[in-house]
């Protein structure tokens, strides 16, 4: 087909290449989520008996045509999709909570396998086909013959769209969700949508809503405390801002993103911090996730050492995958996870 890839902002906020990980990691992360996610809020799933065929979307309930409002503008789907590629950040996991298997994905975090995260363990009956993530191959992406694409948590590119669009409808970021600044609430809410499923993803968006209220009730501490979600790369330092999925996290447990990070905050999802100026790192809580790096070229750092709440033991420092993974994704199925099993490490650092 001949179309040329386009160069798009990295999400990780790095220059290299998307780092490798350490497969042994993930060993923390073993259990599946999907069947507990969505027994719990009484979503059963009666696709089950279309997995054997050669699709990726099984029939729905849902009335067509839908419409998903977007950047683009209202974006129309006139049949039940059947072949679905999931580009988006965090879409092919939320596509399988909703019982569809993309037939073609992107690994934004390196998982390899599936190419999800280990709480979407088993929802494949079928591999899908890996694609690119800031440059997608459109040349394999038509190649499977899709009949919807899913790019809601993505740069919102207009030249990405646009060739997109080329190939089948797509469902692309909303209006304001540029720059990967899209909730897995809203995401789930879109691809639901588009799929025809609304009904089951509004019970799934509610189930994850119910474990944020129950997990703030049990952590009143959280309330009103300030907390910095950093990260360390190989080209600096940097901390996420307000419109981000590891900021929202924390905002609905009841604590308040850095005031002096959310000042520097701009249309990007995070903000360069300067090794000399770690000092406004400092909060209630400090929350460090190293990217391409070991925890210990954190924790090692002279400067990271002397902010104070570092030096108050009130900081933690993520593994290299892990939980570090649930907490960066952001999807339904991994925000779920992240509630079990980040929560309870916050609570362990965070200044009472």
């Amino acid at each position: 087909m001949g179309m040329k890839n386009v160069r798009l902002r990295n999400p990780l906020a790095r220059r290299s290449g998307t780092p490798t990980r350490s497969r042994a990691s993930l060993g923390l992360l073993a259990l599946p989520l999907a069947a507990v996610l969505i027994g719990a809020t009484g979503c059963s799933s009666d696709d089950s008996g279309d997995s054997a065929k050669d699709t990726s979307a099984s029939a729905s309930t849902g009335a067509f045509p839908v419409s998903v409002d977007t950047k683009f503008g209202s974006i129309t789907v006139k049949e039940q999709p059947q072949r679905v590629v999931a580009l988006g950040w965090g879409d092919a996991e939320t596509a399988l909570a909703l019982g569809v298997q993309p037939v073609g994905e992107s690994d934004w975090l390196a998982f390899g396998g599936d190419g999800v995260g280990p709480w979407a363990k088993g929802l494949y009956t079928k591999s899908p086909e890996k694609i690119g993530t800031m440059e997608p191959e459109y040349e394999k992406i038509a190649a499977l013959k899709p009949d919807l694409i899913l790019d809601t948590k993505s740069s919102g590119d207009q030249t990405r769209y646009d060739t997109l669009s080329k190939i089948a409808p797509v469902i692309g970021v909303p209006k304001g969700g540029d720059q990967y600044k899209l909730s897995w609430e809203k995401q789930t809410q879109m691809v639901s949508t588009a799929l025809g499923k609304k009904a089951e993803g509004d019970k799934l968006i509610k189930g994850v809503e119910d474990k944020f209220a129950a997990a703030a009730k049990a952590h009143p501490e959280f309330k009103d405390k300030t907390v910095t979600l950093a990260s360390k790369t190989s080209v600096g330092w940097g901390a996420y801002v307000s419109g981000t999925g590891r900021v929202d996290f924390v905002e609905r447990l009841g604590f308040k993103n850095n005031p002096v990070i959310e000042k520097q905050a701009g249309d990007a999802f995070s903000v360069s911090v300067s090794e000399e100026n770690l000092d406004q790192f400092d909060a209630d809580l400090v929350v460090t996730a190293p990217i391409g790096l070991k925890p210990a070229q954190v924790t090692s750092d002279a400067l990271y050492k002397k902010i104070p709440a570092v030096a108050d033991g009130h900081a933690m420092v993520f593994d290299e995958g892990g939980l570090s993974q649930a907490f960066a994704t952001d999807s339904i199925l991994s925000t779920a996870y992240a509630i079990d099993h980040v929560v309870p490490e916050f609570a362990k650092y965070v200044k009472k």
